[in-house]
């Protein structure tokens, strides 16, 4: 599969809470220790058979972006 789409991160799901609308996904990324959160729909989450120590692909696409510092 080809995407325009230029943020592309990829990581492990470590965690999915599967609700009555929604599904909470968790994504370890790869490299180190930072973890994407992502809400989808219960029926996107069971479309994609998503499942803990699965490979996954975050896809992010924002017309803004805030950089915070120390």
């Amino acid at each position: 599969m080809q995407l325009s789409m230029r943020n592309q991160l990829t990581g492990t799901i470590t965690d999915l809470e599967v609700g009555a609308v929604m599904a909470v996904v968790k994504i370890r990324l790869d490299g180190g220790e930072q973890v994407i959160t992502s809400s989808v729909t219960r029926e996107a989450a069971l479309d994609l058979a998503l499942k803990v120590g699965q490979p996954a692909t975050v896809f992010i696409k924002s017309t803004e972006v805030t950089v915070g510092v120390d």
